[in-house]
């Protein structure tokens, strides 16, 4: 889809803007404060700025460390094929194949852009202190198996994922493992590893045409076909740490909570309302496969329409920030950006790193 990154990135962040100020509240608190559902406005904060919340500054570490990595890959190298000392560009097809998006490449990049934003002045939004614990300790060096919280299966995990989706010329394992891997720097849980692949994918799905009644059963198709699939390369021992029996069985944990979380949106659509609070409906938002699955709930219940997904997100008792981000990802996913009002993107906090980004993947087709 033309424009599929700008339609992601500032939908995720105008869903992130909107539910920032819902967070914590009841919903007798948010009718009170902003009517109902369907009124919603984008807030702004003072000097006329849309603030965003630790969920759009960690997908723009996540972003941003995979354009770096693909930009250090386009750099002109010595190859033997060529005279001594002659460097020569690689072929921008080859380019596209994205071949120093290896483990180890990512995850130092990936390490060093969210020790950045662990000491960024403005991390200041009521971050997760899983993130921030397990960044502290990614900042000391030691390895990332051990600096991540392994039993922490929070929603900081896949609340950022949504540039791993957007990247060109990625094999799905390449997709799958990197989405599981930033997880995993911070959330070990295995229900946060499937829940960031599973999120990716959604999006990705979205951005290459799939219906809205083809969604919610080619994710459980996926979850299915992965809940088997460990991906060492990409996780080392990550397994072993946890204190797992076997690699297999503990992906298999995450993958099946996933597809308990995907059941449940069946299940609420079953007798849609796009009246109940969508945290009722299907979960909280909390925790990684519920913050998923409320976002899909909250997407199908409005049938895909952009600006009403994002509403519906962030007028809701639970995490209506991170629940309303991805219901902007995936929104923007299916529609690009057309639906996000200029008044609305003109004034978002980190517009021109937002657009910088969509940018670099915008102009190569997938």
């Amino acid at each position: 889809m033309k424009d599929a990154a700008r339609g992601v990135l500032f939908g995720l962040a105008l869903g992130d803007a909107m539910g920032y100020p819902t967070e914590f509240l009841t919903m007798e608190q948010i009718r009170e404060k902003f009517g109902p559902w369907s009124k919603m406005q984008m807030p702004l904060s003072p000097g006329d700025v849309v603030r965003v919340t630790d969920d759009t500054q960690m997908a723009l570490a996540v972003g941003e460390a995979l354009a770096e990595v693909i930009a250090q890959s386009a750099e002109p190298q010595e190859t033997p094929e060529a005279p001594p000392g002659t460097r020569v560009r690689a072929p921008r097809h080859v380019q596209r194949a994205t071949p120093s998006l290896t483990p180890a490449a990512v995850e130092a990049a990936l390490r060093k852009h969210f020790v950045t934003w662990l000491h960024d002045p403005d991390n200041n939004r009521a971050p997760g202190q899983t993130c921030l614990n397990a960044c502290a300790a990614l900042e000391r060096g030691i390895p990332w198996q051990d600096a991540t919280v392994i039993h922490s299966k929070g929603c900081g995990a896949n609340m950022r994922v949504a540039p791993v989706a957007l990247v060109p010329g990625l094999t799905p394992e390449q997709r799958s493992g990197i989405a599981q891997l930033q997880a995993a720097l911070t959330h070990g849980h295995p229900t946060a590893l499937a829940a960031s692949d599973l999120t990716a994918h959604a999006i990705w799905l979205l951005a290459h045409g799939c219906a809205l009644d083809d969604l919610i059963p080619q994710l459980r198709a996926y979850a299915l076909e992965s809940r088997g699939t460990y991906r060492a390369d990409w996780l080392g021992n990550l397994a072993e740490k946890a204190g797992a029996p076997d690699p297999a069985t503990f992906i298999a944990f995450g993958w099946d909570e996933c597809i308990r979380a995907l059941d449940k949106v069946t299940e609420a659509l079953r007798n849609p309302d796009m009246d109940r609070d969508p945290c009722e409906a299907v979960g909280a938002g909390w925790i990684a496969e519920e913050a998923l699955a409320t976002a899909l709930y909250c997407l199908l219940v409005v049938k895909g329409t952009a600006r009403a997904a994002i509403m519906r997100g962030a007028h809701s008792s639970g995490d209506s920030d991170s629940i309303a981000a991805l219901a902007g990802a995936f929104a923007g996913a299916m529609h690009g950006p057309r639906y996000w009002l200029p008044e609305w993107v003109e004034v978002l906090e980190y517009r021109d790193r937002l657009s910088a980004l969509a940018r670099v993947w915008d102009s190569v087709p997938a």
